[in-house]
C-alpha cells in the first residue's frame, strides 16, 4: 500500500492509540532506501604525493576552481540499486569522496524492493539493452516497474530538495528519478552504464519500455556514443568509467602483503605465519562432488608458482564464462595429445590453471540470475575428467567486507599470467581496466566497452568471436607462449589507463556535465 493511500490513522481493535503515520513513513523510507556511508581515508594530497599521479591531480584541482562554483548550494544525490558488486558500486565511493573534497556536497542512496519480480524485470531490461533476451514486455511488467518506482520515489521525496541535483544510475531507479523530476522540478541526470553499439529488436524493446521515464531527464550520460538511443541524442554526453589507482583493488602489493591476502582469504596455505588475521569470510572453490569448500583444500590452486588464466566478473551469461571454460579445456586436451614442440611451453601448458571467479551470488541483491548461471557452470565442471577439474577453479568470492573483497581481486589479478574478459556484450568492463593498470596481459572480446580500452596487439589481444571456444584456445596458447609479448602488452596497457581511465578525469568530466545540466535547467526556468 502506498503512503498516499492512507486517508486517516490506522486503528487497532480495542486499542487506545493510533499508529503514528510519520513513524510509518520513516520506517518505510529506511526499508526501501539505504544511505550508503562514504568514508574514504585518502585525500587528493595523498594522490598528488605519488609522482606518476601528481600532474593529473593538479590539473583536476585547477579546472575544479571554475567548475565547482556552478554547483554551489546544490546537493548531488547519486542513486543506484546496490551498494556492493558491479562497476557502479565500485566507482561511486572514490568519486563521491573527491567531489566532496573539491567542495560539492554529494550523497549516495540505494533503492530497494521486497518484490523479487522487480529485480527479475530490471535484469531482463539490462540484458535487452545489451541486445539479448526475450523482447516481449507486458502490461504486468509495466505495473511492477511503476509500482516499485513510485514506492521508492515516495521514500526519496523527504530527502531531495528542489535545489538539489539527481544522478540516477541505470534502469533500476530510472522510474523513481523520473517521478521526482516531475514532482519536485529538480534537475536530473540519467547515467546509463550499459549498452549495445548496434540497435536490434531487443534494444528497441528495452528503450521503448524506458522511454517515458528517460526522456524527462535534463541530461543523460553514456559510456559510448554508440550506446545512446536516438531520443536522447540531443541531451547526452559520454563519460567513460574509471578506476581509483590507490584503492584496495588497484594499489601495489608487496610480496609479503600479497602472500598475506592469499592466505587470509583461504586461496592458499602458507607454511609460515602471516601478520594479519584470517578474513571473517573465506573464498571457496567448487569441489568435484559439487560442494563449495575452502579454496586452499587439496593443495590449493597454485597461485604463486603456476601460470594462471583468470576471469573475474559477475556470474552473468553475457560474460562468456562457458566458452572460456570450453576453450581452456580444448587447449589442455590438445597439449596432452600433441606432446610436441617447445619443451618449456609444453611444461607451461601442463601446469597452467584457469580461475573463474565471481561474487557469492546471495550477496548481490539486484542480480537474481547469478545463482542460475553459476549452477550451469558447476554442472559443466563436475562432468569434466578429474585431471581437468584439478586445473580449473570455480571460486566464490566473499562480499561481506568490501575492502577484503577488493584486495582478493587485486591479488588474483596480480598472480595471473593472463586476465580474460570474454564478454558477449560489455558496457565497459572495469575488471579490464583494473587488470590493465596492473600490467596484466589481457585477452578480451570485441564487445564495444572492451575495445574502447584494449587496442588489439598494443594493450592486449582481442577475440573475434567470444562464443568460439576454438579461437579462445588458440589465443590463450599464443599468449602463454609469448612471454616477452605479454610484458610489452602489459606495459602499454598501464600507460593507456594512466592517460584515459583514472578517477581524476572522470570527476572532471562529471563536474562539467553537472554544471551543464544546472545551466540548462536554469535556462528553462
Amino acid at each position: 500500500m502506498l503512503l498516499s493511500s492512507f486517508a486517516r490513522p490506522v486503528r487497532f481493535s480495542d486499542a487506545s492509540f493510533c499508529l503514528d503515520l510519520s513513524f510509518l513513513r520513516s520506517w518505510l523510507e529506511v526499508k526501501l532506501v539505504e544511505t550508503v556511508l562514504v568514508n574514504e581515508k585518502l585525500t587528493l594530497d595523498d594522490y598528488e604525493a605519488v609522482g606518476s599521479l601528481s600532474a593529473s591531480v593538479q590539473s583536476l584541482r585547477a579546472e575544479a576552481r571554475s567548475l565547482v562554483p556552478k554547483l554551489h548550494g546544490r546537493k548531488v544525490w547519486m542513486v543506484n540499486s546496490t551498494a556492493r558488486g558491479g562497476g557502479v558500486a565500485e566507482m561511486l565511493p572514490r568519486m563521491i569522496s573527491i567531489m566532496r573534497e573539491l567542495g560539492v556536497e554529494t550523497e549516495w542512496l540505494v533503492i530497494g524492493s521486497d518484490k523479487p519480480e522487480f529485480f527479475t524485470l530490471t535484469k531482463r531490461l539490462h540484458n535487452l539493452i545489451h541486445g539479448s533476451g526475450d523482447p516481449h514486455l507486458t502490461s504486468e511488467d509495466r505495473a511492477v516497474y511503476d509500482f516499485v518506482s513510485q514506492e521508492n520515489a515516495d521514500a526519496l521525496k523527504s530527502r531531495v530538495q528542489p535545489s538539489d541535483l539527481l544522478v540516477i544510475h541505470d534502469p533500476q531507479p530510472l522510474g523513481s528519478g523520473a517521478i521526482l523530476r516531475r514532482a519536485l522540478d529538480v534537475p536530473a541526470v540519467f547515467r546509463c552504464h550499459i549498452g549495445l553499439d548496434e540497435s536490434n529488436q531487443q534494444t528497441r524493446a528495452a528503450w521503448d519500455f524506458l522511454k517515458p521515464d528517460a526522456e524527462c531527464y535534463d541530461h543523460a550520460v553514456f559510456t559510448a556514443r554508440a550506446y545512446i538511443p536516438d531520443f536522447l541524442l540531443d541531451k547526452a554526453a559520454v563519460i567513460t568509467p574509471a578506476i581509483d589507482p590507490l584503492g584496495s583493488k588497484n594499489r601495489d602489493l608487496r610480496a609479503t602483503r600479497l602472500g598475506g591476502i592469499l592466505c587470509n582469504s583461504g586461496l592458499t596455505t602458507m607454511q609460515h605465519p602471516v601478520v594479519s588475521a584470517e578474513y571473517p569470510q573465506m573464498a571457496t572453490r567448487l569441489a568435484p562432488d559439487g560442494r563449495f569448500l575452502p579454496a586452499n583444500q587439496s593443495g590449493g590452486i597454485g597461485l604463486l608458482f603456476r601460470p594462471i588464466v583468470t576471469q573475474i566478473s559477475r556470474w552473468d551469461r553475457l560474460k562468456g564464462f562457458k566458452p572460456l571454460l570450453d576453450g581452456f579445456v580444448q587447449m589442455k586436451e590438445r597439449a596432452a595429445r600433441s606432446g610436441a614442440g617447445d619443451e618449456i611451453h609444453q611444461r607451461r601448458l601442463q601446469m597452467v590453471r584457469l580461475i573463474l571467479a565471481g561474487p557469492e551470488p546471495a550477496a548481490i541483491s539486484d542480480d537474481p540470475e547469478a545463482k542460475e548461471v553459476l549452477e550451469e557452470l558447476m554442472s559443466a565442471y563436475v562432468n569434466l575428467p578429474r585431471l581437468l577439474q584439478d586445473d580449473i577453479a570455480l571460486v566464490s568470492l566473499p562480499m561481506s567486507v568490501r575492502k577484503n573483497n577488493e584486495l582478493i581481486v587485486n591479488a588474483l589479478q596480480r598472480c595471473s599470467s593472463i586476465v580474460v574478459q570474454n564478454s558477449f556484450q560489455e558496457g565497459f568492463g572495469l575488471t579490464v581496466t583494473e587488470a590493465m593498470w596492473k600490467q596484466a596481459a589481457l585477452l578480451g572480446s570485441r564487445a564495444c566497452g572492451i575495445r574502447q580500452q584494449i587496442r588489439d596487439g598494443v594493450d592486449g589481444r582481442l577475440i573475434q568471436t567470444p562464443e568460439d571456444s576454438e579461437e579462445i584456445a588458440m589465443r590463450l596458447d599464443e599468449l602463454l607462449q609469448d612471454v616477452e609479448g605479454r610484458v610489452s602488452l602489459g606495459q602499454s596497457a598501464q600507460r593507456r589507463v594512466h592517460d584515459e581511465f583514472l578517477v581524476f578525469s572522470q570527476v572532471r568530466n562529471w563536474l562539467t556535465t553537472l554544471g551543464n545540466c544546472v545551466q540548462h535547467w536554469g535556462a528553462q526556468h
